[in-house]
């Protein structure tokens, strides 16, 4: 799991960063088996033009992308120029729903 902006004290994302190796999520305690990384140079608060570029330097185009911050229509948008810029798979994650990244 990669962290590109801030997180809160007292958030799970800041949890995540300090080596928690359980989370409490949705009232159930959940083991911590992903690998946690921050890259701090990079701004929370990128638009979509920062967030494109950013992306279109990788070297090759990953397995997947979510998209899981936002509101639900900024979120479509973004998703619907990294398709059709990049041509990326591009996930909008719903409540709850389960994804195996094996």
């Amino acid at each position: 799991m990669l962290f590109v902006g801030y997180q809160a004290e007292g958030t799970r994302g800041r949890s995540l960063l300090e080596g928690a190796k359980q989370l409490k999520v949705h009232g159930q305690m959940v083991d911590v088996r992903a690998e946690i990384k921050m890259m701090g140079q990079f701004s929370a608060r990128a638009d979509y033009s920062e967030i494109l570029r950013w992306l279109g330097n990788f070297k090759r185009a990953p397995k997947g992308v979510f998209i899981v911050h936002g509101e639900p229509e900024p979120r479509r948008e973004l998703r619907e120029k990294i398709v059709r810029e990049l041509g990326w798979n591009v996930i909008l994650p719903e409540h709850l729903e389960k994804f195996d990244l094996k």
